[in-house]
């Protein structure tokens, strides 16, 4: 049986402990004859396979009330990063892509959750909340990952409303969403302040679906292009030139979760290496009894038990003290990641030939880990942010 003693740190609330109990009924039920393709390695990946997963993981989600802690409706009112870090903790140590398509719907429509309008939130936060619309999060560009005051998107004034022209790159759910939150340049002034985010519902025209892109994990991801692609001046979200801000705010809410989902997929992988351990025998006794078996696991236990400490701090800290978290978020997004990374490593190593047969559960926590390190913001990028906030004295005062 899972750990689940960490439940019980200060972190939180009865509420959490309830919502866990909660996403465990529903991965015991909920993601049940979902009919997964592609989980054999990107030889035999079913693209359509997958988009209908997604969207069918959606709809139960939505169904079961878990995408509520997705979305912000009133205005003023704040996320929950524990219950968000939570989710993706539980979901990911279950199922990897129930968790990529719980994140999507948080992040697809974070910037509608904090800056949108009461016309905006109405017209599209209730439809995700219910697993009846799926969001994406359009920033990233060929040459715009990292950078992003290098989006060469634009978004040009005219009449009424803005014409959108450029390429936006390794958008999740691309092809399967029905809004895409997209950042564009509007002009205001140079780099990331003359950044703006518009909703761009799909089927725009303008807006094509240039191709899909097959990963190691795979999960719904593609590459757009907006040609003279059109939308109304209601399609702004906040102010011109505000665009930057808002993506920073919504990264700044969700970049811990993704530190949760790695957390995930490392208890997953701790769990499968203790079972391997105890059934496993070599030469006459359990592969448990085994010092060198005994010290990979107090690796992967220690790793664990530090990288939720470092999730569930940063979660706590902006629920609680209701601050930015960028210096913790960035911790807690590079430790988890790195830390599930060598955890799962390990596992595999534990099941020897088995754990690199395609479609075992170790091999697929291992594909299912290595994007985490990358996206929204790779383990260099977090470097620089702890050592810029370090370096400013952030968290001394």
């Amino acid at each position: 049986m899972a750990d689940a003693s960490y439940l019980g740190w200060p972190f939180f609330e009865e509420r959490h402990r309830r919502l866990a109990r909660e996403l465990e009924q529903f991965a015991a039920s909920g993601l049940a004859g979902l009919g997964l393709g592609g989980k054999d390695g990107a030889a035999q990946y079913d693209g359509a396979a997958v988009d209908a997963a997604c969207r069918e993981i959606v709809r139960r989600l939505g169904q079961a009330g878990l995408l509520n802690h997705c979305c912000v409706l009133a205005p003023g009112d704040r996320f929950d990063v524990r219950s968000l870090a939570l989710s993706r903790d539980l979901l990911a140590r279950h199922e990897a892509l129930a968790d990529f398509a719980f994140a999507m719907q948080g992040l697809g429509t974070g910037p509608i959750s904090l800056s949108g309008d009461e016309r905006q939130r109405a017209a599209y936060l209730p439809a995700v909340m219910r697993g009846e619309r799926i969001a994406a999060f359009a920033l990233s560009e060929p040459q715009a990952g990292s950078d992003v005051g290098a989006i060469a998107t634009t978004a040009a004034r005219d009449g009424q409303g803005y014409v959108l022209n450029g390429t936006k790159t390794w958008i999740s759910n691309g092809g399967i969403a029905d809004h895409y939150v997209v950042f564009a340049r509007s002009g205001e002034e140079k780099g990331t302040r003359g950044l703006s985010a518009f909703i761009v519902d799909a089927g725009t025209p303008g807006l094509e679906i240039a191709a899909r892109i097959r990963t190691i994990a795979p999960h719904p991801l593609a590459t757009l292009v907006f040609d003279a692609c059109r939308v109304p001046e209601s399609a702004l979200l906040g102010e011109p030139g505000e665009g930057f801000q808002i993506a920073m705010s919504t990264l700044d809410v969700f970049r811990t979760t993704v530190g949760a989902a790695a957390l995930g997929l490392a208890r997953r992988a701790l769990d499968e290496a203790l079972q391997r351990s105890r059934e496993r025998t070599v030469f006459g006794k359990p592969l448990a009894e085994f010092q060198l078996t005994q010290a990979k696991i107090a690796d992967m236990a220690l790793a664990v038990d530090t990288a939720a400490l470092l999730v569930y701090r940063a979660a706590w800290t902006r629920d609680v003290l209701q601050r930015r978290v960028t210096r913790e978020a960035a911790m807690a997004k590079l430790h988890a990641t790195e830390a599930a990374q060598q955890v799962i490593d390990m596992a595999v190593q534990l099941f020897g030939g088995t754990g690199v047969v395609s479609g075992a559960i170790v091999e697929t926590l291992y594909r299912d880990i290595r994007a985490l390190r990358i996206y929204e913001g790779t383990s260099e990028i977090q470097r620089l942010v702890i050592a810029g906030a370090v370096l400013a004295g952030d968290g001394e005062k």
